[in-house]
């Protein structure tokens, strides 16, 4: 049977990539979205700990049960940062206002007449971004991959935050998603903090980070999707975190998404 539904998702992927050729937006510079929290809500850090939360929500099309997920659920709406994959500038616009969020948003390119692409949003100021463009094109339709970066002022702390959705083993090889994750590692350089998050595709691929210095407390856990456990955050700079769950999987995803919410807690660095 799962074998059957995998065949089946590989066929039906298969065929609307060949038929829906890619309008890719390929100007590192834009098209770019952004909104400044207009709400009196002051952010504030939980203790020591900085909350990073992610979300696939699948097209954008169910943002209503996706807020009822991110409101349920408190280190889903209090997250320091929080990632949002496969939305437009609308359903991104409309999570920010109505958790009081600042957020940024580019898209990797056009579908079915909107834009589709990574968003990063936080209560903390966003002083920085940048559209980041991904190496390999798929192989079916030639759909371009991209993350987004925040530089993120959390508290006293400047993190760079990326929001990224690598290519589906359907459309990659897996040598192809780690070249993908590979060049966001790069683009964040010799940078002290970091967050890489987002849908990975892959539930191997977080090892890339590794050799880099990363941790990946969100390796083990439950699937995030029917197949496998693709959705995942990934540190470095901070330390783990002991003596409670350091993430979490939201299992009821409220029918708004294919993927299920994923949630980590990193300490602080020491000053």
């Amino acid at each position: 049977m799962r074998s059957f539904a995998l065949g089946a998702l590989v066929g039906a992927s298969l065929i609307s990539s060949a038929c829906a050729p890619a309008n890719n937006f390929v100007e590192p510079a834009g098209p770019r979205f952004a909104g400044v929290v207009s709400s009196s809500r002051v952010p504030a850090l939980r203790g020591d700990t900085v909350v990073v939360a992610t979300f696939n929500i699948e097209n954008g099309e169910e943002v209503e049960g996706a807020l009822k997920v991110l409101a349920e659920h408190r280190n889903l709406r209090e997250a320091d940062l929080l990632l949002l994959q496969e939305v437009d500038a609308e359903a991104t616009a409309e999570v920010a206002e109505t958790l009081a969020l600042n957020w940024v948003y580019y898209p990797a390119r056009q579908r079915a007449g909107q834009g589709f692409g990574s968003a990063v949003l936080s209560p903390w100021p966003i002083v920085e971004d940048a559209k980041v463009i991904l190496p390999h094109r798929s192989w079916f339709g030639g759909t371009q991959r991209t993350a987004t970066m925040a530089l993120v002022q959390v508290g006293e702390l400047s993190v760079r935050v990326y929001s990224t959705h690598l290519a589906t083993p359907v459309n990659q090889s897996p040598g192809d998603r780690q070249d993908q994750l590979q060049a966001v590692i790069d683009h964040a350089g010799d940078a002290p903090l970091v967050v890489i998050g987002g849908d990975l595709n892959s539930g191997s691929v977080g090892e890339v980070a590794l050799d880099d210095g990363y941790v990946w407390p969100t390796r083990e856990g439950p699937n995030t999707t029917f197949l496998d456990r693709v959705d995942h955050i990934l540190f470095k700079g901070f330390r783990r975190i002991t003596g409670s769950p350091e993430t979490g999987t939201v299992m009821d995803n409220q029918g708004a998404s294919d993927h299920r919410a994923v949630w980590a807690l990193v300490l602080r660095p020491p000053t």
